[in-house]
């Protein structure tokens, strides 16, 4: 299945997004279920979502406002460096995590806009894998790291160039600088992970292009290593690390800029689009 989180008529809902419209699950479960990080967190929560969508009333897609996949998670973990590629481009010989945070309130929706700061003329784009936890967990294997994962989406990981210093969180939480969604994809639908397609698109020149499987800490890794220091939480975010391409390192350099169209897309997962305006 595919979730989304979007505005209904200016109030929040949350849904199933299919190819016909979207099955609009806050009007039959908002009692119980008051968001999509609620639903994810129960175990029941799934099986009543495919219960509700046999016989629902769709929504044509056109008339909501997405949300951020997950409007509200408790923690947006991300690591950076995290492809060969992007590690050479910026010279990054350590093999430890890159590890910086996001804020919820920096996120925006797919179809919505990028705010560009107006103290920068580096606003830089990194297409990126988010991995949705599912249920809470603490100090697990690599082993046992799927069975918390709710799912994936696309990431659009704007970043503050000139802004991002030894620490990177100050370049990624201005507001409006991080697109997520469209969708969060369950894991169940995806059986060829290593190999599904990550690209990104400027005005609609590719820009960036890589494989999952060419990711240097894999998700596994990356879950066994967040939990060991930090319980996750449904609905928490962990974005996983962009490929190489990055404007900044282009000869000329190529950024961001009012009126662009930056776009993100993952095979089996989702394209994220997205315009990009002047704060």
């Amino acid at each position: 299945m595919k979730f989304v989180s979007y505005l209904l008529s200016n109030s929040p809902s949350y849904g199933i997004l299919t190819d016909k419209g979207i099955i609009d699950l806050k009007s039959q479960l908002g009692e119980q279920y008051p968001d999509l990080k609620t639903l994810i967190g129960c175990k029941k929560g799934l099986e009543k979502a495919k219960s509700c969508a046999k016989d629902a009333t769709l929504i044509d897609a056109r008339y909501v406002t997405y949300l951020p996949v997950i409007p509200n998670p408790d923690k947006i973990l991300c690591v950076g460096m995290n492809y060969a590629e992007k590690k050479q481009e910026f010279d990054a010989t350590d093999k430890a995590f890159a590890l910086f945070i996001r804020f919820a309130d920096s996120q925006a929706g797919h179809l919505t806009h990028l705010l560009k700061p107006a103290v920068t003329e580096e606003f830089d784009y990194e297409g990126e894998l988010a991995v949705i936890i599912g249920k809470p967990c603490f100090r697990v294997s690599e082993e046992e790291a799927h069975q918390y994962i709710a799912g994936y989406s696309c990431y659009m990981d704007g970043s503050v160039r000139d802004w991002q210093h030894a620490w990177f969180t100050a370049a990624k939480n201005w507001p409006k600088t991080g697109a997520f969604g469209p969708c969060l994809t369950t894991i169940d639908e995806i059986d060829n992970f290593d190999e599904l397609t990550i690209k990104t698109y400027l005005n609609k020149q590719m820009v960036q292009s890589d494989v999952l499987g060419n990711m240097v800490h894999k998700v596994p890794e990356i879950i066994a290593y967040l939990s060991s220091f930090t319980q996750l939480s449904a609905g928490d975010v962990i974005i996983t690390g962009s490929p190489g391409g990055v404007g900044k390192k282009r000869n000329p350099p190529l950024f961001m800029k009012s009126g662009d169209i930056i776009e993100v897309e993952i095979e089996k997962i989702g394209h994220l689009i997205n315009t990009v305006i002047a704060e």
